[in-house]
């Protein structure tokens, strides 16, 4: 549908605000910024584009940011991950957002009490895509990283790891057992 990035891209003024904001942020602390819902490699290059004329408009006016700060994108849809090895090469990293993921991946809605039971984290298909987007990204010398439930499930930590994935984003409280 029309959301993440599909909405800031037909929204240039909202975005334009989004991306000031987080690069004046940058100064202060290590900010990444990532583009969410991202289908195409298209859309990763009109968003940096919009990147530019952000930063074009804070270098005019004097206000400093992170001229390093990385730029990545959250691979959650399969277009996206079947496209990772070309999106990889336009990023500086990759996150695989595995809630919308997997439910776009197995055609199910995870809230809907009758497909529930298909949202399979560990189904060998979602397996398989996970490796991909990992070896795609490591292939571009570009880091991966995974947030949604997956990412904070001590059942699935050693698997991620092994199969390569460099970073992993969840809830503090699941912290202690997944270190």
């Amino acid at each position: 549908g029309w959301r993440g990035i599909r909405i800031m891209l037909d929204q240039p003024d909202i975005f334009q605000a989004q991306l000031r904001a987080l690069l004046r942020a940058s100064t202060r602390r290590n900010v990444r910024i990532m583009f969410p819902m991202v289908s195409t490699v298209s859309e990763i290059r009109r968003a940096r584009a919009q990147l530019a004329a952000a930063k074009e408009a804070l270098r005019a006016r004097g206000i400093p940011f992170d001229e390093e700060m990385k730029i990545g994108v959250m691979i959650e849809v399969p277009a996206a991950a079947l496209m990772s090895d070309a999106m990889a090469a336009e990023v500086d990293f990759l996150s695989i957002g595995t809630n919308d993921l997997i439910q776009y991946l197995m055609a199910v809605d995870r809230d809907n009490a009758a497909v529930a039971d298909l949202y399979q984290q560990f189904n060998p298909a979602v397996l398989r895509m996970i490796k991909t987007i990992i070896d795609a990204g490591h292939r571009r010398n570009v880091w991966v990283g995974m947030c949604g439930e997956m990412a904070g499930d001590p059942l699935a930590t050693i698997l991620l790891v092994g199969l390569g994935l460099d970073e992993f984003s969840t809830v503090p409280a699941s912290l202690p057992e997944i270190k």
